[in-house]
């Protein structure tokens, strides 16, 4: 029997999880100032741990922008922390619901109530914030948690599992380190809730995983982001809303802009666009420290053989800053693509990377089909300031997630939900949605000591009474 075994706990996972299920049994409701004690103990925890962090993705990386890091991985959990702080006791009181004439006079209120032991699968493109992320939300929720921390990031681990254990025993929370037959094994176990954030491809296998036990998953996934900018802005104003979105971390995130579709006349003016915005954002990267590397040779070597499967096919390379790519160091400023076509790998995956495809369209029509013939984004983007626009696009595409005159920022938002749709993920987590996710909304009905009017429809059946509410209901 092949059994892995936590390097934590040095106890197989089967065992970390039933102790875990054992303990939440034991404490199967925390209150409300339990769970702020964990939630601002995690925060003191975060920042205390910040440099730290902050160095060990650097390392990971080769090179990751300081400030990238506290943007895109620390900022976040403070935000989402000092949100569910601010919203937590509202959301854990039970709400009331209307019993209607036919039940009357019973009470109904819906309790929401912690799941138990929540699994966590975490990727290695932002690996605190979607790591730490959705535990703060089990957290909030009243939950213990496994979290599988990613094999290509192990400086960062080191630190996430020194400053989680500075809290938590491992009954609570703990990290779980391997490759992907770990993962595998992960996956399967009988959690009461998993989530997991990654590619498409990988969110099956976890799906099919859990569906044996189960497991209700949340899938955050990814897919190919578009970006349509309409015929009604500035070149330059619509790169410069955009641009950030496809250079925070080399592109390597999954709501990272795919590519460009945009007026055919214009194809020109937003190369050259984005190459001025480029070069005074960044320069030259090889040795700039703002402009991250792509994460490991295994990525980059991926991401080198979709460049040159576009070069093959007759595609038209551009470099953003003109300069050549850094296979040392593994820097690749955005690789602007002219002519790609269909049979390209560049069109058929997600592209995770600094490669752009900018693709000519004739008129919106032509551009909102092209969106529609292909699997469902995580994300959509639509530069233009022109409401009818905005209202076609938005009223006739599908996506997890839409931003208008801006890219990425929407996943900032602690106020909203963030997920996917079809292929690119189900469910729905952050904020309230987040709490909902990972607690059971558990329906209670009640009635008092005196009046019982359910009574009035027990057998025998047909009486005068029974008659006239048959009459007045089904009406």
């Amino acid at each position: 029997m092949n059994m892995h075994i936590d390097s934590q706990t040095a106890q197989p996972l089967s065992q970390v999880l039933i102790k875990q299920r054992s303990c939440y049994l034991n404490e199967p409701a925390p209150a409300y100032d339990a769970r702020v004690e964990y939630l601002k103990s995690l925060k003191a925890a975060i920042l205390s741990h910040q440099e730290q962090l902050v160095a060990a993705l650097n390392r990971d990386y080769g090179n990751r922008s300081v400030d990238d890091s506290m943007i895109s991985d620390i900022m976040p959990c403070i935000n989402n922390i000092n949100y569910s702080l601010k919203h937590l006791k509202k959301w854990m009181k039970p709400s009331s619901r209307h019993a209607g004439l036919l039940l009357a006079p019973a009470k109904i209120k819906v309790h929401y109530q912690p799941l138990g032991v929540v699994g966590i699968i975490v990727p290695w493109n932002f690996p605190v914030m979607l790591s730490v992320g959705p535990l703060i939300t089990a957290l909030a929720a009243g939950n213990r948690a496994m979290i599988k921390l990613s094999e290509f990031t192990p400086e960062t681990n080191q630190v996430i599992k020194t400053m989680l254990s500075s809290i938590f025993d491992d009954t609570h929370v703990v990290c779980i380190e391997g490759e992907a037959e770990v993962a595998a094994e992960f996956s399967a176990l009988p959690f009461d809730h998993l989530l997991f954030t990654g590619s498409t491809t990988v969110g099956r296998h976890v799906m099919r995983a859990a569906a044996d036990n189960l497991t209700p998953v949340t899938l955050e996934l990814g897919g190919k982001s578009p970006v349509i900018i309409a015929d009604d802005i500035d070149m330059a104003t619509a790169v410069e809303r955009m641009i950030y979105g496809k250079c925070l971390n080399a592109g390597q995130i999954c709501v990272a802009p795919d590519y460009v579709l945009l007026p055919r006349a214009k194809v020109d003016s937003f190369i050259q666009a984005y190459k001025k915005k480029f070069s005074r954002m960044y320069g030259k990267v090889s040795d700039n420290k703002d402009y991250g590397s792509v994460i490991n040779q295994r990525q980059f070597d991926r991401i080198m053989h979709v460049l040159e499967d576009a070069k093959a096919k007759g595609a038209t390379i551009t470099s953003a800053n003109d300069e050549a790519i850094n296979t040392d160091k593994r820097k690749v400023p955005t690789q602007l693509i002219q002519n790609s076509s269909d049979d390209m790998l560049l069109l058929q995956e997600e592209i995770f990377g600094p490669l752009l495809p900018v693709i000519p369209y004739d008129n919106l029509e032509e551009a909102i089909a092209y969106i529609n013939q292909r699997p469902r984004p995580l994300a959509l983007y639509l530069m233009s300031f022109d409401k009818d626009i905005q209202q076609r696009v938005l009223a006739n595409t599908h996506s997890g997630g839409v931003c208008i005159n801006e890219t990425v920022f929407h996943v900032a938002a602690d106020d909203a939900p963030f997920g996917g749709i079809g292929p690119s993920g189900m469910g729905h987590y952050h904020g309230k949605e987040g709490f909902l996710t990972l607690s059971h909304a558990k329906t209670v009905l009640s009635r008092g000591k005196y009046l019982n009017t359910g009574k009035l429809v027990h057998p025998p059946y047909g009486g005068f009474i029974q008659r006239i509410l048959m009459k007045f209901f089904l009406r």
